[in-house]
């Protein structure tokens, strides 16, 4: 086991309120909180952050997501019934923003995340995928202490 670093949150405050900002900003969109934190464990999954998988499991648990489907979540692509086309199309759209380096965003991806989300919708999806990947880097960075995470929704 890893000892943390440091806290990116004591260390710069300023830095933190930057990213919680961008987070706020992510749960004013209208998206589904449950595809939220399906996007938020799928780019974590492909990130390694043990930070946010503990975290987002937790969240997503307490509020209502089955473990099947968490459990099946990194091969979604092999369990399509568990997941609906929305979700689909949005955990391609993560895995390739994620990746984006590997692949770019290919014009095939893209028109069909498009018959799912319209432009505000797409644009605030990516925006959600940006913040995870960097409270995943920030995690990663500073090896935050996983397992301590309290989920502060209550559970359905």
């Amino acid at each position: 086991m890893h000892e943390q670093r440091l806290s990116y949150k004591e260390a710069s405050p300023e830095a933190f309120k930057a990213l919680l900002h961008t987070e706020m900003q992510v749960h004013k969109t209208g998206i589904e909180e449950s595809l939220l934190e399906l996007v938020k464990m799928r780019a974590s999954q492909i990130n390694g952050c043990g930070y946010c998988l503990d975290m987002h499991s937790k969240d997503a648990v307490a509020q209502g997501e089955s473990l099947q489907r968490l459990v099946l979540l990194s091969a979604w692509r092999e369990a399509p019934s568990f997941y609906t086309e929305r979700e689909r199309a949005a955990l391609a759209w993560t895995e390739a923003i994620t990746q984006i380096s590997t692949h770019g965003a290919p014009d095939d991806l893209y028109n069909e995340v498009r018959k799912h989300f319209d432009e505000k919708a797409l644009v605030d999806l990516t925006l959600a995928v940006i913040a995870i990947n960097s409270w995943n880097r920030m995690a990663i960075a500073f090896r935050s202490t996983v397992g301590d995470y309290v989920s502060p929704h209550p559970k359905k």
